[in-house]
C-alpha cells in the first residue's frame, strides 16, 4: 500500500473511509451492519490489529478484547498496545487474564480460552492464509467435509478474504507497530509447521500459490456442509428407523450433533457409528464419553447415565431412569453457529 499515514489520536471510520486502500480492503470484508456492537478479539497481533481498525472503519461499535494467556514473561505488556490502538481509533477496550498452564493440547486449550473471554459472536482477525493452514491441518488430523470447509466468512471471521502480507501492509501505513508473538515460530505446534513448511511445500509443488486455491476449496466444501447439514435436521436422532434408513453421511450429522448438545466437542467418530449399530438392531446399546450410554427400546434412542453394564435394561427408565442426552437436540446447522 501507498499513501498517506494517519496520525491523528481521534481517527475514526470518517477518516479512515476516506483512504481509498482502505475501502478497498472492506469491500472485501464481511462485517455486520454499521452501529453493529462487535466484540473483536485482539492479541496486538498485524492480523488483529487490522481487524480493529477495519471494524471501526465499517462503521461497527467496537470493544477490542486483550486476552493475556500468561504464557510467555511480559505478555501483559501486550495489552497496552492494543489498548493505544483502540483509543486511537475510537473503539472501547478490555483486558483479560486467564490461566493455561504449559503442556500437552497448549493451542486447543489456549484458543478455548480465549473464546470463552470473547464470547459468541465474537470476530477474529484470521486471514486467508490462516483459512489454508486450518484446512491443511484438518486434513492431516482425518477430517470430513465440515473440518475441510474450515471457518466460515461472516461477521465472525470478516477478513477471510484478505492475505495475512495485507494486514501487515495495513498496519505499516497506519504506523501501527504489531507484538511478535514468538510462539508463532515454535515448531512443537502444528500450525506453525504447516504454516512455515507444508504450505511453501504444497506451493512449490503446485507451482503456484496454494492459499487461494485451499481457500476456494474450503468455501466450495462448505456448500457440501451446509446441503448435508440441511439433510440431517430432517432426520430425528431418537428414532431408529429414521437413523437406519438415512444415509451414513447424513445420519452420522444428526447423531453427532445429538450427543454434543450444549458442549464444546463433538464426539468421536467411532462413538456416533456405535450409535448407527444400535439404531440399526446390531446392538443393544453402547458408551458414548460423558459417562453415558445410547440404548434402544420400542424403536427409540435415549441417553441413560449410569457404569457400562453387560446389556442395557429392556426398559431404559431401569436402573437410574432416563436421563437428558448431554444437551438438547440441536440441528447441525445450530451446531456450527449458522
Amino acid at each position: 500500500m501507498s499513501g498517506p499515514l494517519l496520525h491523528s489520536r481521534a481517527d475514526g471510520a470518517a477518516s479512515l473511509t476516506a483512504d481509498p486502500a482502505i475501502v478497498g480492503l472492506l469491500r472485501r470484508c464481511r462485517f455486520p451492519e454499521p452501529a453493529t456492537p462487535l466484540v473483536c478479539g485482539v492479541s496486538g497481533g498485524p492480523d488483529s490489529l487490522a481487524l480493529l481498525v477495519l471494524a471501526v472503519a465499517a462503521g461497527c461499535q467496537v470493544t477490542a478484547v486483550h486476552v493475556d494467556h500468561g504464557l510467555r514473561p511480559g505478555s501483559a505488556a501486550e495489552a497496552a498496545v492494543v489498548a493505544a490502538a483502540a483509543a486511537r481509533f475510537g473503539a472501547a477496550f478490555r483486558s483479560e487474564r486467564v490461566e493455561v498452564g504449559d503442556g500437552p493440547n497448549l493451542e486447543a486449550r489456549a484458543r478455548e480460552a480465549r473464546l470463552g473471554i470473547l464470547g459468541p459472536g465474537a470476530a477474529t482477525g484470521h486471514t486467508a492464509d490462516d483459512q489454508a493452514e486450518t484446512v491443511l491441518a484438518n486434513l492431516l488430523r482425518g477430517s470430513g467435509v465440515h473440518g475441510l470447509a474450515a471457518m466460515r466468512a461472516g461477521p465472525g471471521h470478516p477478513l477471510l478474504a484478505l492475505r495475512r502480507a495485507e494486514t501487515v501492509a495495513l498496519c505499516d501505513r497506519l504506523a501501527l507497530d504489531p507484538v511478535r508473538d514468538p510462539s508463532n515460530d515454535d515448531p512443537r505446534f502444528v500450525r506453525n509447521r504447516v504454516r512455515h513448511e507444508l504450505v511453501p511445500l504444497c506451493s512449490a509443488i503446485a507451482g503456484r500459490d496454494i492459499v487461494p486455491v485451499l481457500a476456494r476449496q474450503a468455501a466450495l466444501l462448505a456448500g457440501d456442509a451446509d446441503l448435508l447439514d440441511g439433510l440431517a435436521d430432517l432426520v430425528d436422532p431418537r428414532d431408529a428407523r429414521s437413523l437406519a434408513a438415512a444415509p451414513e453421511s447424513v445420519s452420522r450429522r444428526s447423531v453427532r450433533a445429538w450427543l454434543t448438545g450444549d458442549g464444546p466437542h463433538p464426539p468421536p467418530l467411532d462413538a456416533v457409528d456405535r450409535v448407527l449399530e444400535v439404531a440399526r438392531g446390531r446392538h443393544r446399546a453402547t458408551e458414548v464419553p460423558g459417562g453415558h450410554r445410547v440404548v434402544r427400546s420400542a424403536g427409540r434412542l435415549s441417553v441413560v447415565r449410569g457404569p457400562s453394564r453387560t446389556g442395557p435394561p429392556a426398559d431404559p427408565t431401569e436402573a437410574g431412569g432416563a436421563a437428558p442426552p448431554p444437551g438438547p437436540v440441536q440441528s447441525a446447522r445450530d451446531r456450527r453457529g449458522g
